[in-house]
């Protein structure tokens, strides 16, 4: 028997479909840390169509990609597009990002929308993301590519899927700051800068996580 598309995980979906992701995105819905919710509920809690979300998704599947199919290449090819992909980038995105929200703070900080603390959010967040990121370049994904089969891979595992949902919470607290990444009517090109930047660490980090969590860990724990 077929399991609807509504009856199946957001993290399930996101493996399974090239594309889903950006859908999730655009729809707001937690497909890394949330990922074991099924699309159905996900989108009752948004208030959102899960069918119609569902329909969009039936057609990326007809839908030509290049995008690969994470679940079917190797571990180690898998760690080297993350590390080339997501890592690199993360340590690009930061210190720019923290440059523009001390500027927009320090000159629109007596208007109601302004960011106030996002400076200091964003290199919270930095710190703890360059933590997380060296514990998996020097402990755990060394570990993954000798052997995926190795027990001693779970405690860092469940040490990195914690660490996961506390960047999930600070993606969320982001998003308290900035109006969900909204700028006002009036911002600035700087403050305009900044967010489009923000967008596209969100969804960066998001995907980041995802292909983590719910493709390289899931196949680790697995075995």
């Amino acid at each position: 028997m077929t399991i609807a598309l509504t009856e199946q995980t957001l993290g399930s979906l996101a493996c399974r479909i090239p594309g889903a992701t950006r859908v999730f995105r655009h729809y707001k819905l937690d497909f890394c840390c949330g990922g074991d919710t099924p699309l159905r509920d996900a989108a009752l809690q948004r208030n959102l169509d899960a069918q119609a979300i569902a329909d969009e998704l039936t057609a990326l599947v007809s839908d030509s990609t290049t995008e690969p199919d994470w679940r079917h290449v190797p571990a180690g090819s898998l760690i080297d597009y993350l590390l080339d992909r997501f890592h690199e980038r993360h340590r690009e995105q930061f210190p720019e990002l923290i440059r523009l929200a001390s500027r927009v703070e320090q000159v629109h900080g007596n208007k109601a929308d302004c960011p106030t603390g996002l400076a200091e959010h964003l290199w919270s967040m930095q710190q703890e993301l360059e933590s997380h990121m060296l514990k998996e370049e020097q402990i755990l994904f060394p570990m993954l590519r000798r052997d995926m089969q190795l027990p001693q891979t779970q405690g860092p595992i469940a040490v990195m899927r914690y660490e996961h949902d506390q960047h999930g919470a600070a993606l969320q607290r982001l998003a308290e700051l900035t109006n969900d990444i909204t700028p006002p009517a009036n911002a600035c090109n700087t403050w305009r800068a900044l967010y489009r930047g923000l967008e596209e660490l969100r969804g960066d980090l998001m995907q980041h996580i995802h292909l983590e969590n719910n493709i390289l860990f899931a196949q680790a724990s697995a075995h």
